[in-house]
């Protein structure tokens, strides 16, 4: 595999929101969306492949040395580096569509250990697996926990929304309801913008 920093094109050094601005600079760039029915396609699916594990990657190697640098604070109680870990595992599992490790890796938090994070990843295995109403609800107390979060509060609104036209059958009709394909897309879509 090539460097993952050369590959998001920044330097070792760069922040963690640097990495992140990368990835979605060049995940908006290369996304297999902007070339439906052209001859890039099959390349830019796989550049957008390169760039997903450089990502990944990037933010294993930093959860691993954020990790071995909170073992030495276990005096002081400081779980944050092992639960990021978790969820980083959570979310690989996610985007690999094993829900059912996602789900195994989700129960085994403690339970007061879980936390925003844990609530919204929750959420979204429940929503790929199709269960709506209860995604919604455990997406709901991720922002209650985290009011701040925009991932978590962009879930929930386009959720909302969703649930709206749903009950709405003249939405169906005229062709604007939604279906468990665009709650699918708009996740992968959210995902992508997200990293």
């Amino acid at each position: 595999m090539k460097n993952p920093y050369e590959v998001l094109g920044i330097s070792p050094s760069a922040t963690n929101e640097e990495v992140r601005d990368a990835y979605r600079a060049l995940a908006r760039k290369y996304h297999p969306d902007n070339y439906v029915d052209s001859p890039l396609a099959d390349m830019a699916e796989e550049k957008m492949k390169e760039i997903n594990s450089a990502y990944d990657e990037i933010l294993r190697i930093r959860a691993e040395e954020k990790n071995s640098s909170s073992k030495s604070d276990t005096n002081q109680g400081n779980y944050s580096g092992a639960r990021r870990e978790e969820y980083f595992k959570i979310r690989q599992a996610i985007n690999n569509n094993d829900f059912k490790t996602a789900e195994q890796l989700l129960n085994q938090v403690e339970q007061f250990k879980r936390d925003a994070e844990w609530f919204f990843l929750k959420g979204c295995v429940l929503l790929h697996s199709g269960y709506h109403f209860d995604a919604i609800r455990y997406i709901n107390r991720a922002c209650e926990l985290d009011p701040g979060n925009q991932e978590y509060a962009t879930l929930r609104d386009n959720l909302r929304a969703q649930s709206n036209a749903y009950g709405n059958p003249t939405s169906r009709e005229g062709g604007m309801g939604c279906s468990i394909c665009d709650i699918c897309s708009f996740l992968i879509c959210l995902d992508c913008m997200c990293r």
